[in-house]
């Protein structure tokens, strides 16, 4: 679909009559991060995954893409004039990490699009001004890194995923961020290589962009504006990833209709790590 001049990637499961629920993946993840739930999901909903600036196959179509299309507001933006062509208005939000930081934006500034709203695993931004910035400066050489190995990048099969670390610097990089602690014991489950495959499908280059303008050390702040959530939402957190357990206890003291569930022996990821226990979570919530 065209918004302006970029080309966004989504798909669309289920019943387009029902009512319907727009997932948003987190940082280099794509329109396929909920697979697994939405196969649950399908069924009751109509269920809508796009791929983010930054990420899949949704793309600029002009010669050269400005980045300021990449921030948190403009990135808002994209996603409201999608819903609006799309004609699903009001619907369902279910949104994880990156993704949950945008729903949260979605959310206080564009109230009336949506009914439900299901955070997983993210933040409201960092209040303290100089954790801010120290962020944004990992931030911004962590994008550095991407660009420069974007030059060797090269999508392998799935097959080949073994030699990853030998011959795709992308990769291991994806190796190295996932033994960061909050994704808990996520390297062992056994379709980690199909999650290191779905990522190896976005472009260094794109997510730099998305890093540099969308990440957590650029977002402004939304903790002083959670007073003003009125939508019912339902905030998840792994058991493992102890750091958004927190974040999240906090967010619930403040969203006056929230509710805050903790998946067992799960870490940041708990939709891939648990399907059909985060599906039922969801579908509990939304159809009560």
């Amino acid at each position: 679909m065209q918004i302006n001049d970029y080309f966004f990637a989504y798909q669309l499961e289920g019943n387009y009559n029902q009512p319907a629920i727009l997932f948003l993946h987190g940082f280099m993840g794509d329109r396929h991060e909920f697979d697994a739930v939405i196969a649950v999901l399908s069924n009751y909903f109509c269920c809508v995954a796009i791929d983010l600036l930054g990420h899949g196959d949704t793309r600029s179509i002009s010669a050269i893409a400005s980045e300021s299309n990449y921030t948190m507001a403009s990135t808002a933006n994209f996603v409201i004039k999608l819903l609006d062509k799309l004609k699903l208005q009001p619907c369902h939000l279910v949104a994880y990490s990156m993704g949950g930081r945008l729903a949260l934006y979605l959310t206080i500034f564009y109230p009336d699009y949506f009914r439900k709203v299901a955070i997983e695993s993210a933040s409201a931004g960092l209040v303290d001004e100089s954790a801010r910035l120290s962020r944004q400066k990992q931030d911004f050489l962590l994008a550095q890194k991407l660009e420069n190995m974007h030059s060797k990048f090269k999508a392998v099969a799935l097959p080949q995923l073994q030699t990853l670390g030998q011959t795709n610097p992308f990769a291991l990089f994806l190796e190295s961020w996932y033994q960061q602690s909050i994704f808990g014991d996520l390297r062992s489950h056994p379709n980690f290589p199909q999650l290191l495959a779905q990522r190896l499908n976005n472009s260094p280059l794109e997510l730099a962009r998305s890093l540099r303008n969308l990440g957590l050390g650029t977002q402004r702040s939304l903790w002083d504006k959670l007073g003003e959530i009125d939508n019912p939402m339902l905030l998840v957190a792994g058991e493992l990833d102890q750091k958004f357990v927190q974040i999240n206890q906090q967010i619930a003291l403040q969203v006056r209709f929230s509710k805050l569930e903790i998946i067992d022996d799960c870490g940041h990821n708990t939709h891939f790590e648990k399907p059909e226990l985060f599906a039922q979570k969801i579908l509990d919530f939304l159809r009560n």
